[in-house]
């Protein structure tokens, strides 16, 4: 597992079962459930956008914070170390301390080989949630996981505006939590994906765009 891309590819991963549980909710015949589902994706990943700050500690693994923001197929996330830009056609991912920027194709799954792994079929998935005090608990289960797969994604979003506050993931052997704060839904600007070139000028650039 490389670290270094982990919380960036579960964000991807909730992006992936948010879009999955839309179109299974509204399978299920629960009007309810897919009200919940359709009205969470969209605050997340409309076409309006939003951004949000995380926090993640798997103990004596990985430790780490930092914010992202997202719009339709663009994202920017930056941490301690780091960064990456993404316009929808173009993917800047940035090493600070190997002063290093590696550029991929936006939707080249090389760019995340840890994400690549977690490729799932909107079938094989359970979805729920319950009610705790002033919380819903939205859950996706996957029904035959694989061995080192995903087992289950579950997030925690407020009842009165459905932000999202936690998002709880299950591994076979691993379980953590990413906290979620200052979310925000809408009111963002298409310049938040354009990479600083500039600002890079002494680092090594490796382009991986014309790879197979």
């Amino acid at each position: 597992m490389r670290y270094k891309s982990f919380i960036f590819s579960l964000f991807f991963l909730l992006f992936c079962l948010s879009v999955e549980a839309k179109d299974a909710t509204q399978k299920s015949g629960n009007p309810t459930a897919t009200e919940l589902f359709n009205k969470v994706y969209n605050l997340v990943f409309g076409p309006q956008g939003s951004a949000l700050s995380y926090k993640v500690n798997i103990i004596g693994l990985y430790k780490t914070e930092g914010n992202i923001i997202y719009k339709g197929k663009k994202l920017h996330y930056a941490e301690e170390r780091y960064m990456a830009w993404e316009d929808g056609i173009t993917a800047y991912m940035v090493d600070k301390k190997k002063k290093m920027v590696n550029i991929y194709r936006f939707d080249d799954d090389n760019k995340d080989k840890y994400l690549s792994k977690f490729k799932y079929d909107v079938n094989n998935f359970d979805y729920s949630y319950v009610q705790e005090g002033n919380y819903y608990l939205v859950t996706a289960k996957v029904k035959n996981p694989s061995l080192f797969g995903i087992r289950s994604v579950t997030a925690r979003v407020r009842k009165d505006n459905l932000y999202p506050v936690s998002l709880t993931i299950k591994l076979a052997l691993l379980r953590t939590t990413v906290q979620i704060s200052n979310f925000r839904s809408g009111k963002i600007a298409d310049s938040n994906f354009v990479f600083p070139k500039d600002k890079y000028k002494d680092y090594e650039f490796i382009d991986h765009r014309n790879e197979k």
